[in-house]
């Protein structure tokens, strides 16, 4: 995995953590569900982009 879709898929997470909590300060439900979706979405992804490449050693 690339270290720039790295970078975007922990900003993403970042993002939603984002959205959880400030879902939560503002009573926005919506707001808490789009920012999980974007947490499980970005965790998902790391993962399956891990699994998919072989460990290199540079």
């Amino acid at each position: 995995m690339s270290k720039t879709k790295l970078f975007l898929l922990v900003l993403a997470i970042l993002c939603g953590i984002f959205f959880i909590i400030y879902g939560g300060y503002d009573d926005s439900p919506g707001g808490q569900g789009i920012g999980l979706l974007v947490v499980i979405i970005g965790i998902v992804s790391i993962v399956r982009n891990k699994r998919k490449t072989p460990n290199t050693k540079v």
